[in-house]
């Protein structure tokens, strides 16, 4: 594939992170090439990848691992090599489903390319832990001082993360301290966009 192609599918993968599509069929070739890309991602250690230029040479690399079926894809929709805006619209086509499938690698790392690494958290609720529920990512809920359900997502690695792995355990009940950052990210299960609170850091009391 010409190098420009590879530039094209390359930056409408991640024009579809901040952008809605409405449903249509995504054909068998493009369905497997947003699984060997998820499948990719999903492999690397992301705590090692902190920055845009990291994620970007991740995903570049994740990407130009398959070219082969990004081809195919174009072949099954009957769009030429030499057709930038049918490439565009298959690279964005792409990256939307990877986006509401919920491949959390690719979120993840579509934060950083777009310039939303993490920043240190202006917000901060105290509260006892109640439970972990995935719901197409983990929410941390928490019991405040009003007696309210508090719910956090648990969208990267934060300080502590790694004690939660195999879910609250021993830490049920216990006291903590949840510094979070407001988010909109898109959720599969509710179909949409929403503003969630991110966990930036969690300390037990």
């Amino acid at each position: 594939m010409k190098k420009a192609s590879l530039l094209i599918l390359f930056s409408a993968l991640f024009a579809c992170y901040t952008s809605a599509q409405t449903t249509r069929v995504v054909g068998p070739k493009e369905k497997a090439m947003g699984d060997s890309v998820c499948s990719c991602i999903t492999k690397l250690d992301l705590s090692k990848i902190t920055n845009k230029t990291e994620a970007t040479a991740a995903v570049t690399q994740c990407i130009t691992n398959h070219l082969d079926l990004f081809m195919a894809v174009a072949d099954e929709r009957k769009i030429s090599m030499d057709d930038q805006e049918g490439l565009t619209k298959v690279g964005f086509d792409i990256g939307t489903n990877l986006v509401k499938n919920g491949c959390s690698s690719f979120i993840k790392l579509s934060t950083l390319i777009a310039g939303q690494e993490a920043k240190a958290a202006t917000n901060a609720t105290n509260g006892t832990l109640q439970s972990i529920d995935n719901k197409g990512f983990n929410y941390f809920t928490i019991i405040d001082a009003n007696k309210s359900e508090k719910s956090f997502i648990w969208l990267r690695q934060f300080p502590g993360s790694e004690k939660f792995t195999n879910g609250l355990g021993a830490y049920a009940g216990k006291s903590v301290s949840i510094k979070w950052d407001e988010i909109e990210v898109y959720l599969p299960a509710a179909k949409g966009y929403y503003k969630v609170k991110e966990i930036v850091e969690l300390t037990l009391e």
